[in-house]
């Protein structure tokens, strides 16, 4: 299914992420093909690094998005934290608890290997599945690095999935080498997908069943 296929009718869209900088690599050039949408990025981690929360910020404006940030642990080590802590976190940082699409993490983590990112999937599908938090429609980013044998690229067999173009992904590598600060030779700007890829649930019971494949 190409990203052309998306009803216009979707309009009101929740990133939900870990770090800032998830929402750019995984979805940045989603957001920039879709200039209507009506975009809420929630980021759980790194409010209080004031490096890393500004360039959030800047990179909000520059999607004309709104959004705002959490401060969950988010240490080298990754101690797992708490279900409920993190269920709490979502629900505080967003505005609203109803939206056409959601985006978030997939429980596998589009890397080997990061915590965070797969304690956020868990913690988004299983409230959409409680109907603490509404949507439409559920996307989980849609990458894999062979166990870090490659950089994350696209999983072929994905649900929703582009070819960005050449203008466009130079906006994205921007946003990540000029506002996020990445050089040429760190992990994040030689990481930065040409395509993009996302697993599409419409429905609770296929997101909650995916889940327990990563259980």
């Amino acid at each position: 299914m190409s990203l052309q296929m998306i009803p216009k009718s979707k309009t009101t869209i929740a990133i939900i992420v870990a770090h800032p900088d998830d929402e750019t690599l995984w979805a940045g050039g989603t957001i920039l093909q879709h200039p209507s949408w009506k975009i809420f990025i929630a980021c759980l981690c790194r409010k209080n690094d004031k490096g890393r929360a500004s360039r959030f910020y800047k990179t909000l404006n520059f999607f004309k998005a709104e959004g705002t940030m959490g401060d969950l642990d988010d240490e080298p080590d990754q101690l797992p934290l708490e279900e409920i802590v993190i269920k709490q976190t979502i629900l505080k940082l967003l505005p609203n608890k109803q939206y056409d699409l959601v985006i978030t993490h997939d429980p596998s983590g589009e890397y080997t290997r990061h915590l965070r990112h797969e304690e956020i999937s868990k913690a988004v599908i299983t409230l959409w599945g409680a109907n603490k938090m509404k949507a439409n429609e559920l996307w989980t980013f849609a990458y894999e690095d062979g166990d870090k044998k490659y950089y994350p690229m696209p999983i072929k067999t994905a649900t929703i999935q582009q070819k960005l173009s050449d203008s466009v992904w130079r906006k994205k590598y921007n946003i990540i080498n000029k506002i996020y600060g990445f050089k040429k030779n760190t992990w994040e700007a030689k990481t930065t997908p040409k395509n993009e890829a996302f697993w599409q649930f419409k429905n609770t019971r296929d997101a909650n069943s995916w889940l327990t494949k990563y259980e």
